[in-house]
């Protein structure tokens, strides 16, 4: 697979391809690809070709649907559409049912996409690295045995590898950015609530987010345009207008301000890590950004609410499972549970209290300064699967922290973040860059990433799978 998403919507309108030679080619690399990577939990083969078929007809008669028509997607199993319920990564294939679709994905298929599939994922959307002792070990593309990074694994493998053109994954401490940087692509954690979350399964209600993985920010831009808006369905999704997302990328980026976090994000980086983070800066710098050392408050701080957060509304909205079916979880997923069985009510909210004080102050303090903050995005390259999966339950949980420790204060201020590629180590592990911009402003975050993206050419890169 070489064409981006963006260039295989333009060859489908063209008929230049087919949608069904298309949703046949990913379908075949799935069979191939699959028994390694684990990307995907269960093909819909069926109906993707049968969805092909009417999106062929469609194109033959002069109609579009949208700017995805044609295109193959996939998602992370914790949405339902279809009227399906979602494993969420568990051993339950009917975990989780909606009265709803999820309205993202149906926004997709409106706009003419076609859904091949659920992908893999951490249980329950809980770990960073991808493992899953149910669905198989979801690998990063780049090299055999190495994570492809959670809780949306599968997205980002299957995005990487050629399965699908794009997927959704959700976000509730790095779990978009992280398989992004794991694999080699782009991911993007927009503003709280500029994204529906109807239809898929809550982990953190107040720091969830719903979000594309793709092979490009352009590609990024025209998912976000589709799935972006108020939605009935959830009272959390903003009323603010989605703007044109495309429009903006290919704006220069001289005069703009970003800002380089002090300490936190540069500490205990894996040297090669420190090195292309530091390039990239010079990268931007080169473009015409005036780039400068930014402090911002403790990260530590936002770390810390944002955990317990997600704990104690993980452990409510999973209550079921872990005290019905305890021995269906795996050990690390059960052990965070039950952490969050014992916040008290004073604690979660004292730090629902502290956290909207610790967003208004950073908003007004940091983007008064900067445009947008530039910080790496994960602390070292996809690390082995059989070292982040050994010694004790508590052993990996502090694992798990440590790996997600750069994204997750994004989420406790809910701001967007985009993810993208930023180099290789000399084995072919790709390393991750983020962007992050003041609340509901995606399309400067997104200009600046797209002007990266193709100064650096990181993205043409393909794993060497046969």
């Amino acid at each position: 697979m070489t064409d981006t998403l963006a260039e295989l919507a333009g060859k489908i309108r063209a008929r230049e391809v087919s949608p069904v030679e298309v949703t046949e080619a990913c379908l075949a690399r799935i069979e191939t690809l699959g028994p390694r990577l684990h990307a995907f939990i269960h093909v819909d083969a069926d109906t993707a070709l049968r969805t092909a078929r009417v999106r062929e007809a469609e194109v033959k008669a002069g109609r579009s649907r949208g700017p995805l028509h044609g295109v193959p997607l996939a998602h992370k199993d914790l949405f339902v559409w279809g009227g399906r319920a979602a494993s969420c990564g568990t051993a339950f294939p009917e975990y989780f049912r909606a009265a709803h679709d999820a309205t993202a994905v149906a926004r997709l298929e409106g706009a003419g996409a076609i859904t091949l599939g659920r992908l893999n994922m951490a249980e329950l959307a809980m770990g960073p690295f991808g493992d899953n002792a149910h669905h198989g070990d979801a690998e990063t593309p780049w090299r055999t045995g190495h994570c492809a990074g959670g809780s949306s694994s599968g997205s980002g493998a299957a995005v990487a590898a050629g399965l699908a053109y794009g997927a959704l994954g959700t976000d509730t401490g790095g779990s978009i950015r992280l398989p992004a940087a794991c694999c080699g692509v782009v991911g993007l954690k927009a503003t709280y609530g500029r994204v529906s979350r109807a239809g898929g399964m809550p982990l953190s209600w107040s720091l969830d987010h719903v979000g594309p993985l793709t092979r490009t920010v352009r590609d990024a831009a025209i998912l976000l345009g589709v799935i972006a808006g108020a939605d009935p369905l959830d009272a959390t999704a903003s009323l603010q207008p989605v703007p044109d997302y495309v429009a903006a990328l290919d704006r220069p980026i001289v005069g703009l301000r970003i800002g380089v976090p002090d300490r936190y994000y540069e500490e205990g980086l894996d040297p090669e890590v420190a090195t292309a983070f530091r390039q990239a800066v010079d990268g931007l710098r080169g473009l015409g950004a005036k780039v400068s050392e930014c402090p911002v408050p403790d990260p530590t701080i936002l770390n810390d609410l944002a955990n317990l957060i997600a704990r104690s509304e993980g452990a409510a909205i999973h209550t079921r499972i872990a005290r019905e079916s305890p021995h269906a979880l795996q050990p690390a997923v059960r052990e965070r549970l039950e952490i969050g069985f014992h916040v008290s009510a004073h604690d979660y909210l004292q730090a629902m209290r502290l956290r909207a004080r610790a967003t208004r102050t950073f908003v007004d303090d940091v983007f008064g300064r900067v445009d947008l903050l530039v910080a790496p995005t994960i602390p070292e390259p996809a690390p082995a699967l059989a070292l982040v999966k050994a010694g004790q339950p508590d052993d990996v949980v502090r694992r798990m922290g440590r790996f997600s420790r750069l994204t997750r204060p994004w989420n406790a201020l809910g701001l967007p973040a985009l993810s993208l590629p930023c180099g290789f180590v000399p084995d072919g592990r790709p390393m991750g860059l983020t962007l992050v911009g003041r609340p509901f402003d995606e399309a400067t975050v997104l200009q600046a990433g797209h002007a990266y993206e193709q100064a650096a050419g990181w993205w043409r890169r393909r794993p060497a799978l046969a």
